[in-house]
């Protein structure tokens, strides 16, 4: 068995242990520098600020966004659907940043697993989002009497905006890579 070429044989690597050139184990190879965990927990954390954000923009809450007094309660049905696409906009705006800075100023794409982890941590960031919308309604709003509909008191009607979050994440991280793609000179054959 020969050596390779060089000062001599290979120092032991203090990073990891158990001598001379040992490989890192898979999970280290999943989880790099910073932990397979703290991006989909920064992430899910993130749904707090888009929650209160929710609640601060939208119809039925402080309505910021409109500014509409006929929209300001819960009574109103028109207010409804404004205030699910006022979530629907924040989750789209969430999953597009997160996505194009998964894939910042890399050469290649993201992992699979880090997208993976991305995509998780959005759909936890947006059930966490809602939550807190409706908790913030339920702390500051007005009391509302839901006898008449549930929907009266700050929530979501269309649950399927849960899933614009993790959706835009996947979609942004594909449309960049496509367009890193689309920006490197051909490589030509030899």
């Amino acid at each position: 068995m020969t050596q390779p070429s060089g000062t001599g044989p290979v120092p032991p690597n203090p990073q990891h242990p158990g001598g001379a050139g040992n490989p890192p184990a898979y999970g280290e190879l999943y989880r790099g520098d910073s932990g397979s965990w703290r991006l989909p927990a920064a992430i899910t954390a993130a749904g707090i600020p888009v929650g209160l954000l929710w609640w601060l923009l939208a119809p039925g809450g402080l309505n910021l966004l409109s500014g509409n007094p006929s929209l300001a309660s819960g009574t109103n049905a028109e207010g409804w659907l404004p205030r699910d696409l006022v979530l629907a906009g924040l989750f789209l705006l969430a999953g597009c940043v997160t996505g194009f800075l998964l894939n910042g100023n890399r050469t290649g794409a993201p992992m699979p697993g880090t997208v993976l982890s991305a995509v998780i941590g959005g759909a936890l960031g947006a059930v966490i989002a809602w939550q807190s919308g409706v908790l913030a309604g339920q702390w500051w709003g007005p009391n509302e009497d839901t006898a008449a509909n549930a929907s009266i008191a700050f929530s979501l009607r269309a649950f399927a905006v849960l899933a614009i979050w993790p959706a835009a994440v996947a979609i942004a991280v594909f449309v960049a890579n496509l367009i890193s793609l689309l920006g490197k000179p051909p490589e030509q054959d030899s």
